[in-house]
């Protein structure tokens, strides 16, 4: 164990346990000073008391790399609650990757490389990057230039983590009349497609439902996300009213998948969808949906939902290879 190991373990198993943003960060912020400094410079102000000095490091993050440095284990990290997840099994251990995740080009709070190595660290052999389209300016989505720009970055990371494969994606939104939010050519250019309804929710449904439908029969769209945009922790927000038989109908005539969206506040869709889904016919994708490393470990919360809908891994698209997750 070294100290910034430490204290970016501690920042995934905050992030896991849902705790507060800016607790998270202050360690991952600690991790990066830790970088900087060196363990040898680290040493000689552990000894002089001095570590509050460096930008970034508080008391609290100062005595876990007291601890380390002494070979203790953090007690900080005792501190923290565990959150028991769902089993998830048979389809957990299944699972090769994970179709959508985000990173700080869009509203992730890591840098893509800290979201890569997390799942490549999780066990996962792939994972697909897919940050924000241009509309979502709320949530920093990228242009085509940046877009381009993030090719590159995804490339340079395979390299370094082979055999581990980031798949450079995008989750595009569907605009109101089922157009994607992103040059059609570019799209073509990914690996692959996430697409998702972000603004006029409450859309009255046929109005809906033609938008969903449309945006399915777009041939380089891969997954349709959190279909109902529903959530269901604090105030919540009520499902988009939709034909629910039409829509996925289309996304099994035209191979999209359907994701079980695994963020504990969404949880989408809602079981009696899942259900319909199933019925009739369509494949799944369970994705995290992380915006920060320790979320990439909520896929249990879909594959308990998975399970209670009696669907099957040969229907789920993380259970695939990456070459096969790629033959459409």
């Amino acid at each position: 164990m070294d100290p910034a190991w430490a204290l970016r373990e501690i920042a995934f198993q905050l992030e896991r346990a849902g705790e507060p943003t800016y607790r998270v960060r202050a360690f991952r912020n600690a991790a990066a000073t830790v970088d900087k400094a060196g363990v040898e410079k680290l040493s000689q102000m552990a000894a002089n008391g001095t570590l509050t000095s460096l930008p970034g490091i508080g008391k609290a993050t100062a005595g876990v790399i007291e601890d380390v440095l002494a070979g203790r284990d953090p007690a900080y990290r005792a501190k923290i609650v565990e959150k028991k997840l769902p089993d998830g099994e048979p389809l957990r251990s299944a699972l090769r990757g994970d179709c959508h995740t985000h990173s700080d080009w869009s509203d992730g709070g890591s840098p893509i490389g800290e979201m890569a190595v997390a799942g490549r660290d999780l066990g996962h052999e792939w994972m697909v990057l897919t940050d924000h389209s241009p509309r979502l300016t709320v949530a920093n989505g990228l242009s085509a230039d940046r877009l381009r720009m993030q090719m590159q970055v995804v490339a340079k990371a395979n390299e370094l983590m082979a055999p581990f494969r980031l798949l450079h994606g995008i989750e595009v939104d569907i605009l109101d009349d089922g157009s994607l939010d992103q040059e059609e050519e570019l799209l073509g250019q990914l690996d692959f497609v996430v697409a998702s309804v972000h603004s006029k929710l409450r859309m009255p449904a046929r109005d809906m439902t033609r938008r969903m439908v449309t945006a399915v029969r777009n041939p380089h769209v891969r997954v349709l996300g959190h279909c109902t945009g529903r959530l269901v922790v604090g105030r919540g927000r009520p499902e988009s009213e939709f034909d629910a038989e039409a829509v996925f109908t289309a996304c099994r005539e035209n191979g999209v998948a359907v994701e079980i969206n695994s963020r504990p506040e969404r949880l989408d869709p809602p079981m009696r969808l899942l259900r319909l889904a199933a019925e009739i016919g369509c494949d799944f994708a369970i994705d995290s949906d992380a915006h920060a490393p320790g979320q990439l470990d909520w896929q249990p919360y879909g594959c308990e939902r998975a399970v209670k809908a009696g669907i099957g891994p040969e229907r789920i698209l993380n259970t695939r290879t990456a070459d096969a997750l790629l033959t459409r």
